[in-house]
């Protein structure tokens, strides 16, 4: 049995394409799979579970029919849809994983997570994210009207695209320390993220322990996917 991992498909109601290729993959290379990892940035902006945008009604369905054909989905908040809450889960039969979390893949302990939380050289964000994941923080804009989630969002956005601009690359990256420390911590020698959107293997060896990084890409650039079975895995192009 096989297990497909995505992130960073930032689905939005202005870019119909990607939620097009994302429905063809799930209604097609999903299809008879063990399990679904998708790790964050699943939608470019999710403002609550309440929000009725019809776009994302399609995903909705898609991915409760993947529940319904026995494939396991497991979701894990980004940076950009951390109020996917408990109606969304239910609605598609998914389960929230913590951030970061280890699961079991076929014989092998693999840690999980979004990962911008190991981009530790940008203070500026860590602090905004540390706000953001505030179960409070979190309550107080979920009970704002939907029409002012929608403002305070779209400036967000604008923000963090000028942050981007601004900001090195080595800042908006993975601190490898971090990596590592979080790594060893967990006792693991393999970890999947996303959200630097910079599609990579990395292996490297600490004290003679071999280490496997693999960093998932964005959808918006490169639309790669890993797909792992008994022969072993591979990050690809997402095949539809």
């Amino acid at each position: 049995m096989s297990t497909w991992f995505a992130s960073d498909l930032h689905l939005d109601p202005a870019t119909p394409e990607i939620a097009g290729r994302f429905l063809r993959f799930l209604a097609g290379p999903v299809q008879g799979a063990a399990s679904l990892y998708l790790l964050g940035d699943i939608f470019e902006a999710w403002l609550g579970d309440d929000d009725p945008e019809p776009a994302h009604r399609d995903v909705i369905a898609a991915l409760a029919a993947v529940a319904a054909r026995g494939t396991l989905l497991f979701l894990m908040h980004g940076n950009r849809d951390f109020l996917l809450g408990e109606r969304f889960c239910a609605e598609t039969g998914a389960t929230l994983l913590d951030d970061p979390v280890i699961a079991n893949i076929g014989a092998e302990r693999v840690l999980l997570s979004h990962g911008d939380g190991l981009c530790v050289d940008d203070g500026a964000y860590q602090r905004l994210r540390a706000l953001v994941r505030d179960p409070g923080v979190r309550r107080g804009f979920a009970a704002l009207p939907l029409a002012s989630r929608k403002r305070l969002a779209t400036e967000a956005r604008a923000g963090s695209r000028e942050h981007l601009a601004a900001a090195g690359d080595y800042i908006t990256d993975v601190n490898e320390a971090a990596v590592v420390t979080l790594m060893r911590e967990a006792g693991v020698r393999t970890m999947i993220h996303g959200h630097t959107h910079r599609p990579a293997l990395h292996q490297f060896d600490v004290a003679g322990v071999q280490y496997t990084r693999i960093v998932l890409g964005a959808w918006h650039a490169t639309a790669s996917v890993l797909h792992w079975d008994s022969g072993g895995y591979q990050l690809q192009p997402c095949p539809v």
